[in-house]
C-alpha cells in the first residue's frame, strides 16, 4: 500500500509569504491547503523587522491550516537574499580495501573532504550538493556506491548564507512554535517546480525574478552548477514607474501588472492609461508607450546583470536549453520575448509540472514556483525523515486545535 504524507512548504519572500500544504502519495502531490499574506518585514530577502515578519508568516500558515484542516508542526523553508553565496569545490579519497568496493562511508568521506574549506566567520553552510562523482578518472557518475575503484573524487556545489540572516529567518518561524525540517535554497526549489529533467541534463539557466531579489541558477548534467542571488527585481521596476509617472507605489504596482510591457515597439502612441496622482484624488492620462519606456530599460538591466553573472562563471555557452523565467515578475507582458530577442537564445516561462493535483488551478502561476518546488523537494530528495510536517485534525476537534494554535502563536 502507498503511504501518504502531509508536507508543508513555506516561501518567505520580500513581497509575499506563501504556505502550501501537500498530500504526497506515490510521488504525486495533491495540494490541499494554501495560505498567502503580504510580506512586510523583509528587504531583498533579509529579515529587517522580526515582528512584522512573524505576523505575515502567522497569517499565511493559519490560512493554509484552515483550508487543509491540519495543524502545521514543521515546514521546509525557502531562503534567498543578497547574503547568499555559492562556490564549487572538489575532494578526493583513496579506496585501500582489498575488494576496492566503494561504500556509503567512502562517499561520506569524500564529501567531507570537499566541503572542508575556509568559510568567512559570518557565513554558514546551507547546502552541500554533489554534482558528480569520479571513479579512477571516469566522470559523470551520480552514485558510486557498489562500484570498484582505487580513487574516488567528487565535485560539489556549496551554498552559504550569512549566519545572522539565516538565524533571524529561523527565529521568525520557530517563534510560532513551528519546527524547520530543512532550509532550501529558493532557486533549487523553483527548479524542481518548473524545469524538466531534459533541460537540467542538457544545460539551462533558471532566472526566478521575484519582488526583492532575482535568483539565478545554472543546471548541467542534471545538477546545479552555479547559483547567485541579485538584489534587483520587480520592486525596482515599480519604483521606476512611481518616479517616472509621479504616482503612488501601490498604483505603480497595479499599472505594471495591468498595462506594463517590456516591448516598447509593440505599443502605439495612441494608447493611453489613467494614473492616480500623488497626494490627491485626481487621475491623469499618460501614454502607455511612456510607461513601456520606463519599464524596458530596467528589464534590460536586470536581465543583463543575470546573464553577465552566468557568463562570468563560464557557463554562458553551456546552456543549449536556454533560459527559463519564473517568479512573479516573469508575468510581465513581453519579458520572455524581449529576452529571446536580446540574447538570441530559447526563452520560456516556467510552468507548473505534471504530478501536481488538488488546487492546481489556484497555484499554477509562476508566483508559486518556489512554494511548489519546496513540496517537490521532499519527493525528489526522498527526505521523509521521522520529523512530522503536519497532523490532520479530527473533524470534531478542528476548532479546538485552531484555538490552541492561535493562542500559542500570539
Amino acid at each position: 500500500m502507498s503511504k501518504e504524507r502531509v508536507v508543508v512548504g513555506l516561501d518567505i519572500g520580500t513581497t509575499k509569504v506563501v504556505a502550501l500544504v501537500g498530500n504526497v502519495s506515490d510521488g504525486l502531490i495533491e495540494i490541499i491547503g494554501m495560505g498567502k499574506a503580504e510580506s512586510n518585514g523583509l528587504e531583498k530577502g533579509v529579515v529587517v523587522d522580526i515582528g512584522r515578519t512573524i505576523a505575515s508568516i502567522r497569517k499565511a500558515v493559519e490560512e493554509a491550516e484552515n483550508m487543509a484542516d491540519v495543524t502545521i508542526d514543521s515546514v521546509y523553508v525557502g531562503i534567498a537574499g543578497k547574503h547568499i553565496t555559492s562556490i564549487n569545490n572538489s575532494g578526493t579519497v583513496s579506496i585501500n580495501r582489498p575488494d576496492r568496493i566503494i561504500t556509503q562511508d567512502d562517499v561520506r568521506r569524500v564529501v567531507e573532504t570537499a566541503q572542508a574549506i575556509q568559510l568567512p566567520p559570518e557565513s554558514e553552510l546551507i547546502h552541500i550538493i554533489p554534482r558528480q562523482y569520479i571513479v579512477d578518472g571516469q566522470d559523470g557518475i551520480t552514485d558510486p556506491v557498489g562500484m570498484t575503484g582505487t580513487r574516488l573524487e567528487v565535485d560539489i556545489h556549496l551554498v552559504t548564507g550569512a549566519i545572522t540572516a539565516v538565524h533571524n529567518l529561523v527565529r521568525c518561524v520557530e517563534m510560532l512554535n513551528i519546527g524547520i525540517n530543512q532550509i532550501v535554497l529558493e532557486p533549487l526549489a523553483s527548479s524542481m517546480a518548473v524545469l524538466s529533467s531534459a533541460e537540467k541534463e542538457l544545460g539551462v539557466i533558471l532566472m526566478d525574478i521575484g519582488g526583492g531579489t532575482t535568483d539565478i541558477s545554472v543546471f548541467r548534467g542534471g545538477d546545479i552548477w552555479f547559483s547567485k542571488v541579485l538584489p534587483v527585481a520587480g520592486e525596482h521596476i515599480t519604483n521606476d514607474i512611481t518616479v517616472g509617472l509621479q504616482t503612488p507605489i501601490e498604483e505603480a504596482e497595479l499599472i505594471k501588472k495591468q498595462a506594463g510591457t517590456a516591448l516598447v515597439d509593440r505599443i502605439s502612441e495612441d494608447e493611453k492609461i489613467e494614473v492616480a496622482t500623488i497626494g490627491g484624488d485626481k487621475k491623469k492620462t499618460v501614454s502607455r508607450k511612456k510607461l513601456a519606456k520606463i519599464i524596458e530599460p530596467r528589464v534590460e538591466e536586470l536581465l543583463d546583470l543575470g546573464l553577465q553573472e552566468v557568463e562570468d562563471a563560464g557557463y554562458r555557452d553551456l546552456v543549449p536549453a536556454g533560459l527559463v523565467l519564473t517568479g512573479g515578475t516573469s508575468l510581465l507582458n513581453g519579458i520572455a520575448e524581449f529576452a529571446a530577442q536580446r540574447y538570441e537564445i530559447p526563452v520560456r516561462q516556467g510552468k507548473i509540472p505534471r504530478g501536481i493535483h488538488g488546487l492546481r488551478d489556484i497555484v499554477e502561476s509562476p508566483i508559486y514556483a518556489t512554494s511548489i518546488g519546496l513540496l517537490r523537494y521532499t519527493v525528489e530528495t526522498r527526505d521523509f525523515s521521522a520529523r512530522r510536517f503536519a497532523k490532520r485534525r479530527s473533524s470534531l476537534m478542528s476548532k479546538l486545535f485552531s484555538w490552541f494554535n492561535r493562542f500559542f502563536r500570539g
